[in-house]
């Protein structure tokens, strides 16, 4: 019973989150900001991220994207996924104090990632597409803020790069925003959890055992009572007399 209440739980919640998922996912492109993806990633780690970038545009495509890397939070490891049909150039800035990146102390970080499309790759009205990048480890700071420019085949810019206000509207032109949380507590916490999971699992087998061999008991008690009857029965008749 422990077992089967606990996977219909969980069922449950799986459902509740593929239900919110469809649902903030067909909200997400009514928006048609420029997004990063996941939104959320942990300070000290390493993140790999999608700015993701609709056409709005209806009769222009999207042939250029600028992403400016936060000045206050240094990345010492920037690398790109490929995209086909568009080339990636990166530039660096000094950086003081040096970021420190296993061990190595860099004076220079990533501060801007252009992707420019090639032939007919350019991002056409009704799509949208996907830049990839890997980067870290992630400063420790509350967000970081990637200002962006999205240029059109008709010439239009479109700058990304309206920050956040704490308790404010939206911005008209918002950039992505990634945030970023404490790394949590350290891996020795497993162990706790795995011996809690592990006296939950013996606490059922107990109960179980003890059900059965209730049922046991009660299954040997009914045989001495239909035996002891019978028994009874024999007694009460007596001997039998012959004529």
């Amino acid at each position: 019973m422990i077992r089967f209440r606990r996977t219909a739980t969980a069922a449950a919640a799986l459902a509740f989150t593929a239900v919110a998922t469809a649902v903030l996912g067909f909200a997400g492109p009514a928006s048609a900001h420029v997004t990063v993806n996941p939104k959320e990633a942990t300070q000290g780690g390493y993140a790999r991220v999608a700015f993701r970038v609709p056409n709005e545009s209806d009769t222009a495509s999207t042939t250029k994207l600028e992403v400016v890397l936060p000045e206050n939070a240094p990345i010492g490891s920037v690398s790109t996924i490929p995209v086909p049909g568009w080339t990636v150039a990166t530039e660096k800035r000094k950086v003081d104090p040096p970021i420190d990146v296993h061990g190595s102390q860099l004076t220079e970080a990533v501060s801007k990632i252009t992707w420019t499309a090639t032939g007919d790759a350019a991002v056409k009205p009704g799509q949208f597409q996907e830049f990839g990048v890997s980067m870290g480890p992630l400063p420790k700071v509350e967000s970081m803020v990637f200002k962006t420019l999205q240029t059109y085949s008709d010439g239009n810019v479109v700058r990304w790069i309206d920050e956040p206000q704490p308790g404010g509207a939206e911005p008209e032109k918002p950039a992505p925003v990634l945030t970023l949380t404490a790394a949590g507590p350290s891996a020795s916490a497993a162990p706790a959890a795995t011996a809690v999971a592990a006296a939950d699992d013996d606490d059922d087998e107990s109960e179980g055992t003890a059900i059965g061999l209730g049922i046991a008991g009660l299954v040997a008690g009914l045989a001495g009572l239909v035996l002891g009857g019978l028994a009874f029965a024999r007694t009460r008749r007596g001997p039998v007399v012959k004529p």
